[in-house]
């Protein structure tokens, strides 16, 4: 996964920026408009999503889609505008799985600076076993912890959250997990 390409045209007038300190006394390089002066800011992405659970068994999704097709992944993507990180992730979890499910607490806030990401998974528990994903995802399935194809985990940040999720299952209780993925 690559960083963004970097912002070539003001959005406001469409004139070429330049990379430069802007006039305000800001201390990085920022996309200025030479000829309007707008500033344009580049912020990472939130990628949210859920960590649906069914008794002892959690939900991936075979992905249909790059990046990592073939791959099993949480049901998760990029929040829209206009939405919370919770409506943002039920969203995700509807269009991907076709799944019920019941929001519950914030689960992993998962930070992947290289690729400019910020990654939300909150706990859900299915409200049913019965699936019906959309384009995205070729297949959803439950599997227990010693089911799970560790070698086809599409990311870091869901291996990761997976991990956490059955440590604190066995520990009999679930916290929050803040993590740097490097």
């Amino acid at each position: 996964m690559t960083l963004r390409p970097p912002i070539k045209h003001c959005k406001n007038c469409g004139a070429a920026v330049d990379y430069r300190l802007p006039d305000d006394g800001d201390t990085k390089l920022r996309a200025v408009c030479p000829q309007c002066g707008t500033v344009h800011y580049e912020n990472p992405l939130n990628v949210v999503g859920t960590l649906p659970f069914w008794g002892d068994r959690v939900l991936l999704c075979k992905r249909n889609i790059e990046p990592r097709l073939g791959k099993w992944t949480l049901p998760a993507g990029f929040m829209e505008l206009n939405e919370s990180t919770a409506e943002g992730a039920l969203r995700e979890t509807i269009e991907e799985a076709g799944a019920q499910i019941e929001m519950q607490a914030l689960f992993s806030l998962l930070n992947v600076v290289r690729v400019g990401q910020v990654h939300f998974f909150y706990l859900a528990q299915l409200l049913s076993d019965r699936f019906d994903p959309g384009f995205e995802t070729q297949e959803a399935k439950l599997f227990s912890e010693a089911e799970i194809p560790w070698d086809e985990i599409a990311f870091k940040t869901v291996k990761v959250t997976l991990e956490r999720y059955f440590e604190d299952r066995r520990g009999g209780h679930f916290g929050f997990h803040q993590v740097d993925i490097t």
